[in-house]
């Protein structure tokens, strides 16, 4: 998998860098994708059949899969899909850059907060889950991890594998950096505190894989789908290790049946600046991703399709 844009059929993705540079070199905004406090009414896709996605890395591919096959049978709709990190899709809808914000964190109260400054009616859709797995590479002994356990090793307070029944190794560490989902979700529901300074900050999913496989003291935290993407190799040199919280039960990311007990299983998010029109190209976009077809595009990809109390959630939502 990649983190990049993916060009795909009937999807196309169109940089006015040139352009962009001459035309809003003297606006006030950040051009890094923080949120831009002014309120503006950017309305970057206006055109009725085209629709611009941003965010979340850990979904960018997922989300593209679901846009190729969305454009089979609508093709005059044209989709852009990239990456950059949940906290920038979300500065990017903020801003009226894009459509639709793809993310693998719940959205922020001070995002909320500056969306009603901005009189914007944000709304919430669920679209997948993921079992959020903690990798090791292969050679490591240790197999299984409590959850006191991870937040003492990302705190720096654990340093060595023989601390957790390894070897005599140092420990290290490779995460997300601060604008992606996961490393927000993953420092609130496992660290509990601050991110240990040693640890490596890294742009994506694939990244983080890669440096633990090269890695014999290496442990990171990937999306289950790159997880099983990456065990498809027959020279895969990472394993997943099990999680519990209470040293007792220990469950596997890979054991889809476990996934309300797993201790690392979260939604994954989409956020539009208002409830979708029905009939819309975003309406029916987003209707696709939850629909049957769409939710075996899910699982193909190699997430976890999304529960009932989900789906009764994104009927509230979208009506």
């Amino acid at each position: 998998m990649k983190n990049s844009t993916k060009f795909i059929g009937g999807i196309f993705i169109i940089l006015f860098i040139g352009f962009i540079w001459m035309g809003f070199n003297n606006s006030k905004g950040d051009v890094t994708g923080n949120i831009i406090s002014e309120n503006k009414d950017l309305k970057v896709s206006d055109q009725n059949n085209k629709i611009e996605i941003k965010g979340s890395d850990t979904i960018v591919q997922l989300v593209s899969n679901l846009a190729e096959d969305f454009s089979k049978n609508n093709p005059d709709t044209k989709i852009s899909v990239t990456g950059g990190g949940s906290g920038t899709g979300i500065a990017a809808l903020l801003n009226g850059e894009i459509d639709l914000a793809d993310s693998s964190r719940s959205i922020e109260q001070k995002e909320l907060d500056l969306a009603r400054e901005k009189s914007l009616d944000v709304k919430e859709v669920i679209i997948a889950r993921d079992m959020l797995s903690v990798i090791v590479n292969k050679d490591n002994k240790v197999d299984r991890l409590t959850i006191e356990e991870l937040s003492k090793i990302y705190k720096g307070e654990i340093k060595n594998w023989n601390e957790v029944g390894g070897k005599d190794q140092k420990i290290t560490l490779y995460g997300r950096q601060s604008t992606s989902g996961t490393y927000t979700f993953f420092l609130e529901h496992v660290v509990k505190g601050e991110y240990s300074e040693n640890m490596r900050n890294l742009e994506g999913n694939q990244a983080i894989f890669e440096a633990v496989k090269q890695d014999k003291g290496g442990m990171g935290y990937i999306g289950i789908g790159y997880l099983k993407e990456g065990l498809k190799n027959e020279n895969n040199k990472i394993k997943a290790v099990d999680v519990s919280y209470d040293g007792k039960d220990y469950f596997s990311p890979l054991d889809e049946s476990k996934i309300n007990d797993y201790p690392i299983s979260r939604g994954l998010f989409q956020y539009t600046k208002m409830k979708p029109v029905k009939g819309t190209e975003l309406y029916d976009f987003i209707q696709f991703e939850l629909s049957e077809q769409g939710q075996k595009i899910v699982e193909d990809s190699g997430f976890v399709k999304i529960a009932n109390s989900d789906k009764q959630k994104n009927n509230d939502v979208l009506g």
